[in-house]
């Protein structure tokens, strides 16, 4: 009968493990979350400096074609 303890007690903490690692993963997906976040306004914001860097070019370039 001292097996059926054992068997109660050790299946209870491989769940307990398994319920600390989730916590734990579910942190690092939120912290990953913010970090793409983050990388995403950035790369917006780039992009759009990056139009308005080229908007000069490009009405360059179309007079030239008339040309």
């Amino acid at each position: 009968m001292w097996w059926l303890y054992l068997y109660v007690g050790l299946s209870t903490a491989g769940i307990l493990v398994l319920g600390v690692l989730a916590v734990r993963v579910f942190a690092e997906v939120q912290r990953l979350a913010g970090q793409v976040a983050r990388s995403t306004d950035d790369l917006t914001r780039a992009a759009e400096r990056l139009s308005r860097a080229a908007e000069p070019l490009m009405e360059r370039a179309g007079d030239i074609s008339r040309t």
